[in-house]
């Protein structure tokens, strides 16, 4: 940097720009639904570590993907609560890169989560005489260390290439915390290295799993509609469909904030849409899970009577 730069020690979270009122009432709103997602998923994770027949490769990346959505919800949320209710919605340089850190090791980590969850159905469905013999735990376990090794690897990528940039204001982070793009236009000096790593990186965390999971679904879709038992494919189903609301959810919004060209028009649409994803995918992931699962349901019951015994 120049003689007459200052280095940015605090950035300002712009948030949702509301009254007083509305941000009060927010802040209600989605306390109880934060806590509510924290619920739902502690109680697929505790489900899953008490009930032994949940002790699948299903249940093992389901608990992987509640532990990645509880992490993810509480580096962003927060900070975001503690915003609308304080008129001071600053945050230090070292938590803001922290956060960003956090937030995209995470969201990596999900991604590819989600393509091992969809290679574990496409054997169970297309390969099931096979199933024990090809998802052995040492490959479960192989694919998750691999999508959390991947998701931090990536995200410590981003991070020494942020950190190399000069921050000498503006100030105001136009999020509600900080994403790596809003942090990006702050930077005093060219970030076309950034926003080509970034491109790279959603490529192999999202177009390649999303291409590799519209594969397995192929080969499912066909190998469904030749059961024979009706019983079958309606199990099938009920479990596929489960994770495509997942995907879709999931994958659908990060492919439109980071691979939808940017435009001044979109920030605030870009602000709703990481609002829907930090809080509001937290809360359904679980919902859809145990909603259209029989055998979470049926774990959940058995544990309710054992604690009425």
């Amino acid at each position: 940097m120049g003689g007459n730069q200052t280095w940015v020690t605090e950035f300002i979270l712009v948030g949702l720009r509301l009254s007083t009122e509305m941000e009060m009432f927010l802040f209600w709103v989605f306390s109880l639904l934060y806590i509510f997602s924290l619920l739902t998923n502690g109680t697929i994770l505790g489900l899953i570590y008490l009930d032994p027949r949940l002790h699948t490769p299903m249940y093992f990346f389901l608990s992987h993907l509640a532990i990645l959505d509880i992490s993810y919800a509480s580096n962003n949320v927060p900070k975001m609560l503690a915003n609308l209710v304080t008129q001071k919605k600053t945050i230090s340089f070292v938590p803001c890169i922290t956060q960003t850190f956090l937030y995209l090791a995470f969201a990596a980590s999900e991604c590819l989560i989600l393509a091992a969850m969809s290679y574990d159905r496409f054997v169970a469905i297309c390969h099931p005489l096979h199933y024990t013999v090809i998802m052995r735990w040492k490959l479960c376990v192989a694919l998750a260390a691999t999508s959390w090794s991947c998701g931090f690897i990536l995200s410590v990528a981003h991070a020494i290439l942020l950190l190399r940039l000069p921050f000498c204001g503006p100030r105001e982070v136009n999020h509600l915390f900080c994403e790596i793009l809003a942090v990006l236009k702050l930077a005093c000096a060219d970030t076309l290295i950034n926003q080509v790593v970034i491109l790279a990186a959603c490529v192999f965390v999202l177009v390649g799993p999303l291409c590799s999971m519209l594969v397995s679904y192929t080969h499912i879709l066909r190998a469904i509609l030749k059961m024979q038992s009706k019983e079958g494919r309606k199990k099938a189903f009920s479990t596929c469909s489960s994770h495509l609301c997942v995907v879709g959810l999931f994958f659908g919004i990060a492919m439109l904030v980071y691979m939808v060209p940017d435009s001044d028009q979109r920030e605030e649409q870009e602000k709703i849409l990481s609002l829907f994803h930090s809080l509001f995918n937290l809360m359904l992931n679980p919902l859809i899970y145990s909603l259209r699962n029989a055998q979470v349901k049926e774990a959940f019951h058995r544990a309710l009577q054992k604690r009425s015994v």
